[in-house]
């Protein structure tokens, strides 16, 4: 007796297509899956056994295989518990087979038969609707996330009985539906504002350029200076994801087993904000099945790197390859995985290790080779790829007591908008989105400057000897406040103030 189910897995942030075929055969009583099935995957048959016994159904007292196909792909996780039991009881006729090829099967089995969530689904039924298939059968929770994918049938179910019962067609269970509109609309709200950072005119203006094209950004300056502050209110400034975007954000998450009950699609820029402590894997990627680390999960947002140099020197120099590419690439034995990870880097550090460096109100108490030591755990290539170098001095009195508003996080996105919309309007034909992603050929094109913009510009590059990756980084910002103003073409004033985001470069070459 044979029968098959279609099933699903993960590989990267897609899925693939599978087929569960099982077969029931006269011997001693022994059940064997095949396939390349991680410790998981072996463990569903005693899931399945006491699901299917504890829903009243006979479990077959003979010999079963299981093989899950394509067979040379591993095979991880929970999810394949349920299409391993219709499976089963398909090949002992209680289900009917021709309605199994039709329904893709997701689902996680507990010991009473209940359904529970699994990983993955929405990218699982983007894979549904591209193989033409009529629907998805998954665990409850899990049918919002589902249901954001038009075109297919997304029934959600409680127990394993209940799957029988609407596969037989006994029961009719309505699809699910998302209202997308209403989504965007109330999971787009932040409890943070630019209006509560008081002070700081510099470093907001450097933060709103970042944000206008997509430039990365380090701020230095003493602690209680107010660079956490600002930082977290970076999202709130950004323009709105698009659907696209969203739909690729969420899919990140949800492979990852991150998205939150009751939020289905991810309609806010990601912000993330790993400690310092944090491994290689952690902050790139990785695992026997490689998932996806912190870079990745800020794809298409803000990843904050708070003390900088704390951090461990090999985890920021594999940074390097996500910066420039806007994609990671973890390669294993069995397989290699490449997860998007274009994000706006964003990092703070202190001045020094006692954080009092060139502070007037404190005394620094490092000396010049404690100093030299700390700032040198930035390697020159990875300060290269920060756009955007901006200082933040403390506060003073009389700027913390000021009761003058301001500017809210409203006001300036909607300057951001303004410059993006024209970014993309200029990209509209090209792989890129933003000035930050330009490549020399689009530099060529779109960031011509004149005479005396080239004279201030090489007087720059002799006085603090600056890189030629340093360079195009001046070019793209200054592109960037041209849009900023509206303006067609880079001036000299544009240049100017581009430089200053650079000035830092002098300091942190020993």
């Amino acid at each position: 007796m044979l029968s098959k189910t279609l099933s699903s897995a993960i590989l990267g942030i897609d899925a693939y297509l599978m087929e569960v075929e099982v077969d029931i055969s006269p011997g001693l009583p022994y059940f064997s899956t095949v396939g390349l099935p991680d410790g998981a995957v072996k463990e569903s048959k005693d899931r399945v056994k006491s699901a299917i016994k504890n829903m009243g159904y006979r479990f077959p007292g003979t010999r079963i295989t299981v093989n899950l196909a394509p067979a040379d792909i591993k095979k991880e996780g929970s999810a394949f518990d349920l299409p391993i039991a219709i499976g089963i009881l398909a090949a002992e006729d209680h289900i009917n087979k021709e309605v199994l090829n039709s329904h893709i099967l997701i689902g996680e089995l507990s010991l009473d038969g209940r359904i529970k969530p699994v990983r993955g689904a929405l990218p699982i039924a983007v894979a549904c609707r591209e193989r033409g298939l009529a629907g998805i059968i998954l665990p409850k929770e899990n049918e919002c996330e589902a249901a954001i994918v038009n075109g297919i049938s997304v029934i959600g179910v409680d127990t394993l009985s209940q799957v029988v019962e609407f596969l037989n067609g006994r029961v009719s269970l309505v699809p699910a539906r998302v209202n997308l509109d209403e989504l965007f609309k109330t999971h787009q709200d932040y409890t943070v504002d630019f209006a509560d950072v008081k002070g700081q005119e510099y470093a907001k203006r450097a933060i709103e350029i970042a944000a206008a094209g997509g430039h990365n950004l380090l701020m230095v300056g003493p602690p209680g200076a107010g660079k956490t502050m600002l930082a977290k209110r970076i999202p709130t400034i950004l323009p709105g994801l698009t659907f696209e975007e969203a739909i690729e954000t969420t899919k990140v998450h949800s492979v990852a087993g991150l998205l939150d009950h009751g939020k289905p699609l991810i309609v806010s820029r990601p912000f993330r904000s790993p400690h310092h402590t944090i491994s290689d894997a952690g902050l790139i990627g990785g695992g026997t099945i490689p998932r996806p680390g912190e870079v990745s999960l800020a794809h298409n947002g803000v990843l904050f790197l708070d003390e900088l140099p704390e951090f461990k020197k090999n985890a920021l120099e594999v940074m390097r390859q996500p910066l420039e590419d806007g994609k990671v690439t973890i390669s294993r034995v069995a397989t290699s995985i490449t997860y998007p990870s274009r994000f706006m880097l964003v990092a703070a550090m202190n001045p020094c290790p006692c954080g009092y460096f060139s502070d007037p109100q404190h005394e620094c108490t490092c000396t010049a080779p404690m100093i030299q030591r700390y700032r040198s755990k930035i390697s020159g290539p990875l300060l290269d790829r920060i756009d955007i170098h901006v200082e933040v001095p403390p506060l003073k009195f009389q700027e913390l007591s000021r009761d003058a508003e301001a500017e809210s996080s409203a006001a300036v996105q909607e300057r951001v908008s303004r410059a993006r919309t024209i970014q993309q309007k200029r990209f509209a034909r090209m792989k890129i989105h933003c000035n930050a992603q330009m490549s020399s050929r689009h530099l060529k094109a779109f960031c011509q400057v004149d005479e005396g913009s080239k004279r201030l510009l090489e007087t720059a590059i002799d006085k603090l000897g600056l890189s030629a990756r340093a360079y195009t980084r001046i070019l793209k910002v200054a592109r960037t406040i041209a849009d900023l103003e509206g303006a067609e073409h880079i001036h000299s004033p544009h240049i100017s103030e581009a430089i200053q985001y650079r000035s830092l470069d002098r300091q942190f070459r020993f």
